[in-house]
């Protein structure tokens, strides 16, 4: 394993293959070993990158009091690829990782070859970080299933989660998230070990902190970078209608549904995954 020292943290990264920079990025409840298979896939044909995000396994935990903030995260993916010296980049998030990816895509368009995001949370397409309820109206005016959705989602796993945040009690933030992202039965049947790597991961600042930053419907509009959004065939509806709105709004982007696939797409069926994130990729490299 190796370190690259980003906005004065250190995080843990391997890398491994040659060719053209693709950079993992992970999501919440997550570390680098998520991308395990992918690594070794993706590997045979890039220069593979990834990387445990800053507070997330096995880097130093959150200090006390420091906010979880997605834009500090995009700029330590920027001085990763700066530091490693791996642009322009494919790059490759999922969920949380994804919105990173996202934001930093379209503020360095320079240093990102094209992206792959699997049902990236933007709630902030359509309402702020914390809803008012004017917002929630608005929004049940123009896109009534989408505001079901984000509600729905909201009242069942995300405010009971943020709470018991509040209160310190993780292994409550852990079933009322994890039941609310990936639905109950799919939380249930995890794996023991995938769910002692949530528990490494689980930052009660990500659930008290800042939220997400707003995006802009005209800055995505601008972007030109090739984008393919991966969804899972069996993952909540919200996310398929999250991901609807940005594929309205990206003017370069493939879509793919993932059979047999909850929220976690590239562990449930990582065969298929890593198959539609090479397809794509073959047709967008420096020198297809």
């Amino acid at each position: 394993m190796a370190r690259v020292r980003a906005n004065g943290a250190e995080v843990e990264y391997v890398e491994s293959g040659r060719g053209e920079p693709l950079i993992l990025v992970h999501g919440s409840g997550s570390d680098r070993r998520t991308w395990k298979r992918q690594q070794e896939a993706f590997s045979r044909h890039f220069r593979v990158i990834s990387y445990s995000r800053r507070y997330h396994w096995p880097n130093e935990p959150i200090p006390p009091g420091a906010d979880y903030s997605m834009l500090e995260h995009v700029d330590d993916l920027r001085e990763i690829v700066r530091v490693l010296d791996a642009t322009p980049a494919h790059v490759v998030g999922h969920s949380y990782g994804a919105f990173v990816s996202l934001l930093f895509a379209q503020e360095n368009l320079g240093l990102v070859r094209t992206l792959a995001l699997s049902e990236p949370p933007v709630l902030t397409l359509f309402v702020s970080s914390t809803p008012q309820p004017m917002e929630l109206l608005k929004l049940f005016m123009t896109r009534p299933r989408t505001a079901l959705a984000i509600l729905r989602m909201g009242a069942s796993g995300l405010i009971p989660a943020e709470k018991a945040a509040e209160r310190g009690d993780m292994e409550q933030v852990m079933q009322r998230f994890g039941t609310a992202v990936l639905g109950r039965t799919t939380y249930q049947n995890l794996s023991e070990k995938r769910k002692q790597q949530v528990r490494d991961n689980l930052i009660r600042a990500e659930f008290v902190g800042s939220g997400f930053p707003q995006l802009d419907d005209e800055a995505l509009r601008k972007m030109q970078t090739p984008t393919l959004l991966v969804m899972g065939g069996s993952s909540r509806s919200v996310f398929h209608l999250l991901v609807d709105r940005l594929e309205e709004l990206l003017p370069r982007t493939e879509r793919i549904d993932i059979p047999g696939a909850s929220h976690l797409i590239h562990e449930d069926n990582a065969s298929a995954y890593n198959s539609a994130v090479m397809s794509f990729l073959d047709g967008h490299r420096a020198t297809a």
